[in-house]
């Protein structure tokens, strides 16, 4: 039987990038739709043998244990790709200072940058740790979470995109940073090329409205 809760790949407009190119986000795009089918095959599988009383197999075990790599892999490539926006207007409709892409500066007023200075001090103070997070050597994430409980942003560097999320918080600025995301445009040695890219087209509105409230004292 068919599983009617099943994933659906999202179509993300995102042509035209500064420093990524097309092909780059086909490429990546084509990893991203593996996730999206190798999630939707594990709940169905999973389902399966529970309904064959065989839930608790070694079998089963497996593929639940697969499950959060699969899962993390899919909805962390839609933070990932929610987050940037085309020249020609990519996934959101605004963008900040009324450009018609992705890259504008964070405004100090917004409720981002308020957010930002009262977590990290600065914007330029969190975007130099972001950056630095980003830099560090091996594959994997840097995120910028939201503790739902105080409001309070922190980075974070996200491994096997399982290994490594802080529960419960919420992802408000996603970059990946596994050598699949840049190397049909730049060499290994050149992953800050990248990362400079990413900047120049992130959609910081997008980023704006994963924030659930202001930060409170801790």
């Amino acid at each position: 039987m068919a599983n009617p809760n099943a994933y659906s790949q999202r179509d993300y407009q995102l042509r035209g990038l500064k420093g990524i190119s097309d092909q780059q986000i086909d490429v990546h795009m084509g990893l991203y739709a593996g996730y999206v089918k190798n999630t939707n095959a594990l709940n169905q599988k999973i389902a399966e043998l529970a309904g064959q009383g065989k839930g608790g197999t070694p079998d089963w075990a497996e593929l639940v244990r697969r499950l959060g790599f699969e899962y993390n892999g899919l909805i962390l490539h839609e933070y990932y790709f929610g987050n940037l926006k085309s020249p020609g207007g990519g996934t959101s409709p605004m963008s900040l200072g009324g450009a018609p892409g992705g890259g504008s500066q964070i405004d100090s007023g917004s409720k981002l940058g308020k957010a930002i200075e009262q977590s990290f001090g600065s914007v330029q103070d969190w975007l130099a740790a972001f950056k630095a997070i980003a830099s560090m050597r091996g594959v994997g994430w840097a995120i910028l979470f939201q503790d739902p409980a105080t409001g309070w942003l922190s980075n974070h560097w996200v491994t096997l995109h399982q290994d490594g999320n802080p529960a419960g918080f919420k992802p408000i600025l996603v970059l990946d940073i596994w050598e699949h995301a840049f190397m049909v445009d730049y060499k290994p040695a050149e992953r800050a090329k990248y990362i400079d890219a990413f900047f120049d087209n992130v959609d910081w509105p997008t980023v704006e409205q994963r924030l659930t409230q202001q930060a409170t004292t801790r």
